[in-house]
Parts: C-alpha cells; sequence; structure tokens
C-alpha cells in the first residue's frame, strides 16, 4: 500500500501563507491574521465604505452649516445693503475713508483745539444718518474705532494729564426713542483707543431743544441757552482732571460752547472738542 500525499489545496490563494502578510490584516490592525473568508472580506469592505462616507458626509454638513451660520448672520450693508459681516461693505468702507481730512486739528472760536476724523459730507454724512435715525449702531464702534486713533495721535503729543471724555447729552425723551446717544457710543469707543475714561452722564440736558440742524447759528445760540447742566454728583470727578468734549458732528460750534460755558463756571477745564465729522463750507450749503 502506497504512502498517502497531501494533494494541494486549490482554493489557498497563492502568495499567503505563514510567512507572508495578510494584505487585508492592514484593516483590523492586526498583523499576521490569518485569511479571511469572502464573508469577512466584504463585510470589512462594507465596513470601510460606510466609514468613509460617513466621514465625508460629517465633512459636507459641517462645511454646510458654516456657510449656512455664515448667510444668517451676515448683516446688510449700513449705506447699500449688500451682504457684509460688518457695518459697512469694502466699497462703501473705502467711500467713508475717502472724507477722512488732512488736517484734522484746528482751533475753534473761543480759541479751543477742534479735533475732527472727518470732512461731513458724502458718505461719511449719510453714515451719521444711518447711526442716528436710522439705529445702525455697528457703525459707532466702526467710525469711533478711527476717531480714536486720530485723538490718540493728538494726545500722545501732549504731556498733560490724561483727560476725561465727556459726550453730549440727549434729553430723556430723546434718549429714549433713539434708544442710545450716538455721543457716548462713539466717547466710550474712542477711549478704549486713546485708553481714556469717559463719563456718560456728567451733562445733562434739561430741555428737548430743536433739532439743530434746521436752524441759523444765533437760533442755534438762542436754542441751547439754559438747556444744559452739569450733573453736580460728578462735580468732584469732573474737576479732578482735563475735559475734553465728545460729539458726533461739529457745525456751527454752539452746542459744544453752551456746554464749554456751563462746565467753566462750574469750576470744569475744558481742554477740546473731539468730533466724528466737522462741517465744510460745502456741507452748510
Amino acid at each position: 500500500m502506497g504512502v498517502a500525499t497531501a494533494l494541494p489545496n486549490p482554493w489557498r490563494p497563492i502568495g499567503i501563507g505563514p510567512k507572508h502578510r495578510n494584505p487585508l490584516s492592514d484593516l483590523t490592525g492586526t498583523p499576521g491574521l490569518g485569511i479571511l473568508s469572502l464573508s469577512q472580506t466584504w463585510l470589512w469592505c462594507g465596513l470601510v465604505l460606510t466609514w468613509r462616507s460617513s466621514a465625508v458626509a460629517a465633512n459636507f454638513w459641517q462645511q454646510s452649516r458654516r456657510q449656512l451660520l455664515q448667510l444668517l448672520l451676515a448683516n446688510g450693508c449700513a449705506l447699500c445693503q449688500r451682504s457684509t459681516a460688518g457695518s459697512l461693505c469694502s466699497a462703501c468702507q473705502r467711500q467713508v475713508q475717502h472724507c477722512q481730512l488732512a488736517t484734522p486739528l484746528q482751533a475753534t472760536a473761543a480759541g479751543l483745539p477742534l479735533l475732527s476724523w472727518g470732512a461731513y459730507e458724502g458718505s461719511l454724512k449719510r453714515a451719521i444718518a444711518a447711526l442716528k435715525y436710522g439705529g445702525e449702531v455697528g457703525l459707532a464702534q466702526d467710525l469711533g474705532l478711527e476717531l480714536g486713533k486720530t485723538w490718540r495721535s493728538y494726545c500722545s503729543l501732549s504731556p498733560r494729564l490724561s483727560p476725561l471724555l465727556l459726550p453730549i447729552p440727549l434729553h430723556p425723551s430723546k434718549l429714549q426713542q433713539r434708544g442710545f446717544n450716538q455721543a457716548e457710543l462713539l466717547a466710550h469707543w474712542v477711549g478704549r483707543v486713546g485708553q481714556a475714561p469717559y463719563l456718560g452722564d456728567g451733562l445733562h440736558r434739561l430741555q428737548a431743544t430743536q433739532a439743530q440742524h434746521s436752524l441759523s447759528p444765533s437760533a442755534r445760540r438762542q436754542n441751547l441757552a439754559q438747556a444744559l447742566a452739569v450733573n453736580h454728583q460728578h462735580l468732584k470727578v469732573l474737576r479732578s482732571r482735563p475735559v475734553w468734549l465728545v460729539d458726533d458732528i461739529y457745525t456751527t460750534g454752539a452746542t459744544v460752547e453752551a456746554a464749554t460755558q456751563v462746565l467753566t463756571r462750574a469750576g470744569v477745564e475744558v481742554a477740546g472738542i473731539c468730533t466724528l465729522a466737522r462741517a465744510t463750507l460745502h456741507s452748510l450749503v
């Protein structure tokens, strides 16, 4: 009787044996794993494809969600209503920048330094109107930071005691109607840049005066007579350092002149006036 010999297994894959690495072992992370059955191979392939599909789907969802949030959170430009992440689109920002004054410093009729960022015309005039009457309060930050840079550059040349920023007040009825005082918002951001404190209620407006822009210079002074008063609760603070008045627009100077007179009578030193815009001959026409 002959010796039985083992016949070769026709189903054994060529090149895979105890001395060869199973290529599919990389999927399990277990080197040297034995031969996978056909059903196990399909199972692993299915798991890999499912994982890759899930990863792609998750990445797609994250990107879509991010784009959707950007779309929902995007604001309309305060001047042209184009979609933008800030208060102004890039085109309107450039137009507002064109209004910046080459010489921001000049003197008032009373000899006080008047520091203004831009000319009250064009896109800057429209931006101020959007802030005051359109409720675009985000503009106060953008414009206030620009004004703050100009004010900081000027104050860095002066070795005097750090001043106190004092915004021109609104009458309580107008403040309630508008919801904010644009001069106080500007003073806040100017102070942030210039590292100077501001006092929001250092002055009171006692009378609800008529809008200044429709009045002549003499009528403006008469309109503001007895309209402003010092808040005596803060008199000690006001007298402790020089004061800079902050307002959005300087036209004839009647408002800051009235505020200066009231403060001077109370023993407060007014060192200067800081405004976002200054009227020119062209803008007064």
